[in-house]
């Protein structure tokens, strides 16, 4: 007896200190087994290893097996009676496991055999019921359960339901939890920064993170991020110098947010002093940032530059191939760009719709319609990617460019959903250019059905009147267009940085 009682003990010590893996915990398990220790502590054993499986799998990246789900709900099925703590375990085991609805079955088996939850239960629920979809009236009852049992006065309880709710795209509930939450920390914050973000309703993420007693680098990394995302660019870059000036540390979400911004501004400076940093501290370029870099260089007009960033990576995904691609793409270098293209097959990257729209843009630029055709062909049959609206309308917009207008009308008339206002719109400037106006007041009055607003299309059929000589059918397009609300032409505008200061010049600036 006292032989095998230091047997478990050596055991659960093992399990604490060495089993890292779930084959090293299978191993412990066998050996008690074989031992015969189970009929002595079934249940201290068992829970030993339900705990040491559960935080193994933070260790895991790969998806788990069909037998990896089912381990911990048979160890748990020999515990004869499970505590409150047994059933937290294996809650957070099927969180970790992508398994919401199991965990949340054992919460309700919890709740029926009368074992009463603590602190660490519901944010384990919570967790789960946030990986649901639609989950909103769930996180209510739980929210009246976390009242009944009185554990909103616990932080971690209180940001943990604030962030269910947030994730159920109820930011104006996870508000109210903040509110009235005795306690706050910075993670609370967070929670409703990263909430009010998502939300789009930056202005509010701005207020409360200018509130914050204190911050941490995703407090600032998460309000740079949204900066970025919804086009508040400017904002992002001095946003960004605080955290310089504050010697803020910087995360790569933060770093990947502020290239971004430099992108769409075309701010070349900022984001080279930006890449310096990166540099002159040593952070690792991973596939994510070295995207970001690529983007920023290919935007500013250093194709050269970025094509060095991208063969400097040796970690690749889509994302940068389609990024070094669409780079190419808008600097009209189609043999390079088919070059990369096929370096990217033949590495076994699959392509995806970005991918083929860059390729098929690139050879609208450089003229390379027979390139052009053979990949818009093989997209479905040997990439395996099916065609878009938007690739349907960079092919008419290279027909059209072409002269190929019949070809290009056939493509339009074959499509299985019809053409949308890209696509007709391509169709009607190749029209423009090659004079063709029987095919373009059908091409207009296409786009006029879809996007009546769209005041681009009465320009480019107004000018292709005047110049038939046709006056009569180009003082009803002026008429039709006058009559009509909401009309707005987009006015083309290009940037030039001049020794650091970016101009911007409007169409028809003087």
């Amino acid at each position: 007896m006292q032989i095998r009682c230091k047997q478990t003990s050596h055991l659960i010590t093992t399990l604490k200190q060495s089993c890292k893996t779930t084959a090293q915990i299978h191993q412990v398990h066998a050996q008690a087994i074989t031992r015969g220790l189970f009929s002595l502590h079934p249940t201290v054993l068992h829970t030993h290893i339900l705990h040491s499986f559960t935080l193994s799998l933070f260790q895991t990246t790969h998806n788990p097996s069909s037998y990896t789900i089912s381990y911990p709900t048979k160890i748990f099925s020999l515990i004869p009676n499970p505590s409150t703590f047994n059933y937290n375990v294996i809650i957070r085991a099927h969180n970790l496991l992508r398994c919401p609805d199991t965990a949340l079955s054992f919460f309700i088996q919890m709740r029926r055999k009368s074992v009463l939850p603590d602190f660490h239960t519901f944010p384990f629920v919570l967790k789960a019921c946030g990986l649901l979809q639609n989950s909103l009236s769930l996180a209510k009852n739980l929210h009246s359960e976390l009242l009944k049992f009185g554990y909103l006065v616990d932080v971690f309880v209180c940001n943990t339901l604030a962030c269910t709710y947030c994730r159920a795209a109820d930011v104006d509930g996870a508000s109210k939890v903040f509110e009235r939450s005795l306690f706050r920390d910075v993670v609370s914050y967070n929670v409703m920064i990263d909430g009010f973000v998502k939300a789009g309703e930056i202005d509010k993420a701005s207020e409360l993170f200018n509130e914050m007693p204190e911050r941490d680098a995703v407090s600032w990394g998460t309000l740079l991020a949204g900066y970025a995302k919804f086009n508040r660019c400017v904002e992002a870059i001095e946003l960004f110098d605080r955290m310089v000036d504050l010697m803020v540390k910087f995360d790569n979400v933060a770093l990947v947010s502020v290239l971004s911004a430099c992108a769409q501004l075309g701010e070349l400076a900022k984001g080279k002093k930006v890449h310096d940093h990166i540099n002159i501290n040593g952070i690792k370029l991973d596939s994510y940032l070295g995207t970001a870099l690529v983007d920023l260089y290919a935007k500013c007009g250093c194709i050269e530059m970025a094509e060095e960033v991208f063969e400097s990576l040796r970690e690749r995904n889509i994302a940068l191939w389609n990024a070094v691609l669409v780079g190419l793409a808008m600097h009209g270098d189609g043999k390079s760009l088919l070059q990369y293209f096929s370096r990217m097959v033949n590495e076994g990257f699959k392509p995806d719709g970005v991918t083929i729209l860059g390729v098929l843009v690139g050879c609208s630029h450089s003229g390379l319609i027979d390139e052009a055709r053979r990949i818009f062909a093989e997209m479905e049959s040997v990439y395996g990617v099916p065609r878009e609206l938007k690739h349907y309308g960079c092919m008419a917009d290279l027909l059209g460019r072409a002269g190929l207008i019949k070809e290009a009308m056939e493509m339009i008339e074959g499509m299985p959903t019809g053409g949308d206002v890209f696509v007709w719109g391509g169709l009607l400037g190749g029209c423009k250019i090659h004079g063709n106006l029987e095919v373009a007041e059908e091409a207009a009055k296409q786009v006029m059905m879809v996007k009546p607003e769209d005041g681009g299309v009465y320009s480019v059929l107004a000018h292709m009147y005047a110049n038939s000589q046709r006056w009569d059918d180009l003082v009803k397009v002026r008429r039709l267009r006058d009559c009509r609300w909401g009309i707005k032409k987009s006015a083309g505008c290009s940037l030039i940085e001049l020794d650091g200061i970016t101009h911007e010049f409007v169409s028809g600036d003087c």
